[in-house]
């Protein structure tokens, strides 16, 4: 009977994100792919699932100054495609004028995501995705949620959408007010298709 009921939550679950990805997905414009022959490129859905970092230099705090900001994001498992791509990540660094108050502002980059490729221990090869991408962040709950869309232009998966979402931990008054929000950590779901 329990193990009954966690089945039944479980697929619950896994309705309720896959519903969350399709809403998503419509609010944000993304379109569903033209048929696989429109992208001789690569084959269709790949999905990872990792974190991303984000650090501040110097802290943000309430006044909006010039920071530099580093992205490290790291897919540990991926699954689909044509099934060689098993992990990879991505690495950005840029300076901007922002403050605590400005951290849901929407945003336009374009992000390369490099894959480690093989079947036992994945390897390196140098395979890359890049995509022109474009976000906006939501305060959630205690969270900044940003869904990030966009189009493979160059690489593994060419012309293949993308949805991205991170659910970062939302940034205290008082982390703002002291030495200011100098990182942060959280889960990110990346779906190419």
């Amino acid at each position: 009977m329990l193990l009954s009921a966690k089945r039944a939550a479980t697929a619950v679950s896994g309705k309720r994100l896959r519903a969350a990805a399709l809403a998503a997905a419509v609010l944000f414009g993304v379109t569903a792919p033209a048929p696989a022959s429109a992208h001789p490129h690569g084959p269709g859905l790949l999905q990872c699932q990792g974190t991303e970092s984000i650090g501040y230099r110097p802290g943000v705090t309430f006044q909006a100054r010039p920071i530099r900001i580093t992205v490290d994001g790291r897919f540990a498992s991926c699954a689909g495609g044509d099934g060689t791509v098993k992990s990879g990540g991505y690495h950005e660094e840029f300076t901007l004028v922002t403050g605590c108050n400005k951290l849901l502002e929407g945003f336009r980059s374009r992000r390369t995501y490099h894959w480690n490729i093989g079947d036992s221990s994945p390897r390196n090869t140098g395979d890359s995705s890049t995509a022109d991408i474009s976000g906006i962040s939501t305060a959630v709950v205690g969270q900044v949620v940003t869904p990030v869309t966009g189009t493979v232009t160059h690489g593994r998966l060419q012309g293949h959408h993308l949805l991205q979402v991170i659910p970062l931990p939302q940034p205290s008054a008082l982390q703002c007010l002291a030495g200011g929000l100098t990182g942060a950590t959280g889960v990110t779901t990346l779906t190419i298709f």
